[in-house]
C-alpha cells in the first residue's frame, strides 16, 4: 500500500496544467499566468514630477532663501514640448507632468512662498534629481513585468493595466464533474426515512472544487447497479476532471472502480496508508484525471483536501500547491494508536504571540462531522507514531481560509 507521501507525489507527477485561454484583465485576479508577458515601453515614459511643485535648476538654489522668475506652468498631462527652463527662473509643475529641458530637480510647494504671480521663494535646500521620477526607473521596455505561473493579484493587475493589457493569457478554470454513489442517498432539501442519507458530499465537495478555483459540475448520484453507474460515470468523464464519492471499498455493491475500468480508466492505485481515507483510488483516462473517493463525509472532505486540492491547483499552474505545514503544540493528550498509516487529525487552533497551540475539534470517529466543522487545521502524524502528550509539538497545515482564524486567536 502506497504511503500518504507516495500517492500524493504519484498523483502530482500525472497531473499536467489545462490550455490557456485569454480573458479580460477585470476578470483575471486569482488566475495563473500561461505566458510571460514584457513591458512594451518604459515606464514612466518620461522623466517627470513627482510632486506638485516647481521644476529648478539645483545650481540657482545654492544659497536659501532664493527668488526665482516663475516663466511657465505644465499640469498634468499637459506636454513640455518647446518648455525651456532658463537660469534663474522656475516652471509650476504638477504631479506626472513631464519635466521640462533644463531642469534637474523639483521643490515641493510646502517648500516654497510665493511672492507674486510671477516670483517664488525657495526655502529649503534643493538637491539635483530630487523629486523626479526619471523615465525607465521602475520598468525598462522589454523587462518581464508578470512571469508564467504568477498569480494575478491587485498589484499585477495594476501593473498589467498601466502597460495596456486588456486581455491576459491565463491557464483554464477545470471543470470538476461530483459523482456520489449508493442505494441510501437522497437530494438536499428531502428529510430522510428509515435507511436513507441526505446527499452532503456533493455540495460539500462543490464548494471544496469551487474554492480551489476550479469549476465544479453535479451529476446527481448513481445508484448501486451497473447500468446506472455506466450512465452517470460516462457522463463524468467528459469533464476535465472527475471525482467520485462512496463505492470504492470492498463490498459488493461497490461498482466505481469496475465499472471505470470498463469505460477505460487506467487504475494508478486504489488505497493509501492514511487515516481516514484509506479506500482512496486514482486513475487517469487519456490524462484525464479520476479519483474515487471514500464516501464517509469527513473522509471525503479530508481526502479532498490532501489528494484532490493539489491536482487542481497544479492543473490551474500554480506552482505553491500544498499548503505550508508550520508547527503547534498540543494543548491536551491525544490517544492516537500507533498505525502504519498517517493520521490526519481535526484541530483548532490558539496564537499566543509566535507560537501556535493546537487541540483536538473533537472526536476523532470518521463518521463525526461536526469536528470537521470546528476544525481550523488538520495536524499530519506520520506513521508509526502513538499517543501525545501535552506539550508535544506536532505538523499541521490551516483548513481552508485561515485569515480570520489568525485574528480570532490573537
Amino acid at each position: 500500500m502506497l504511503s500518504f507521501e507516495q500517492a500524493r507525489q504519484l498523483i502530482l507527477e500525472n497531473i499536467s496544467t489545462t490550455g490557456s485561454e485569454q480573458i479580460s484583465l477585470a476578470e483575471a485576479g486569482g488566475r495563473v499566468l500561461a505566458e510571460d508577458i514584457a513591458a512594451p515601453w518604459d515606464m514612466p515614459l518620461w522623466d517627470n514630477s513627482a510632486m506638485d511643485g516647481y521644476a529648478v535648476r539645483s545650481s540657482d538654489c545654492g544659497k536659501i532663501p532664493c527668488r526665482l522668475e516663475v516663466t511657465d506652468y505644465i499640469p498634468a498631462g499637459a506636454l513640455a514640448d518647446g518648455v525651456v527652463l532658463a537660469p534663474g527662473c522656475a516652471v509650476k509643475i504638477m504631479t506626472g507632468a513631464p519635466l521640462p529641458s533644463g531642469a534637474d530637480a523639483v521643490v515641493p510647494v510646502e517648500e516654497t512662498e510665493m511672492g507674486t504671480e510671477t516670483h517664488v521663494t525657495i526655502n529649503e535646500l534643493v538637491k539635483p534629481r530630487q523629486h523626479i521620477r526619471f523615465r525607465g526607473e521602475d520598468v525598462l521596455a522589454g523587462e518581464c513585468i508578470t512571469a508564467a505561473g504568477t498569480i494575478v493579484r491587485p498589484p499585477e493587475v495594476s501593473m498589467l493595466a498601466s502597460f495596456g493589457r486588456v486581455l491576459v493569457p491565463v491557464y483554464r478554470r477545470p471543470i470538476v464533474a461530483i459523482l456520489s454513489t449508493g442505494d441510501e442517498l437522497i437530494e438536499v432539501g428531502r428529510t430522510p426515512g428509515a435507511g436513507e442519507i441526505v446527499n452532503s458530499n456533493t455540495l460539500a465537495l462543490a464548494a471544496a472544487v469551487q474554492e480551489a478555483g476550479a469549476i465544479p459540475r453535479i451529476i446527481g448520484i448513481a445508484r448501486d447497479n451497473h447500468e446506472s453507474h455506466l450512465d452517470k460515470l460516462r457522463e463524468g468523464l467528459k469533464a476535465d476532471v472527475l471525482v467520485t464519492s462512496a463505492g470504492v471499498s470492498a463490498g459488493d455493491r461497490d461498482l466505481v472502480r469496475i465499472v471505470l475500468e470498463e469505460l477505460g480508466v487506467k487504475q494508478i492505485f486504489w488505497k493509501a496508508a492514511i487515516k481516514p481515507g484509506k479506500p482512496l483510488a486514482f486513475g487517469l483516462k487519456d490524462n484525464k484525471p479520476v479519483f474515487s473517493l471514500p464516501g464517509n463525509p469527513v473522509s471525503s472532505l479530508i481526502t479532498f483536501e490532501e489528494f484532490v486540492r493539489p491536482a487542481l491547483l497544479r492543473m490551474m499552474g500554480q506552482r505553491q500547491v500544498i499548503r505550508p505545514y508550520f508547527r503547534a503544540i498540543l494543548r491536551d493528550d491525544v490517544r492516537n494508536k500507533e498505525s502504519d498509516r498517517t493520521t490526519f487529525l481535526r484541530i483548532r487552533l490558539e496564537r499566543e504571540g509566535e507560537l501556535f497551540y493546537a487541540a483536538t475539534s473533537g472526536k476523532q470517529q470518521s463518521g463525526l462531522l461536526k469536528t470537521m466543522v470546528n476544525a481550523a487545521a488538520i495536524a499530519v502524524i506520520p506513521p508509526g507514531q502513538g499517543p501525545l502528550a501535552a506539550g508535544e509539538e506536532v505538523d499541521v497545515h490551516f483548513f481552508g481560509d485561515y485569515i480570520e482564524l489568525l485574528e480570532e486567536a490573537r
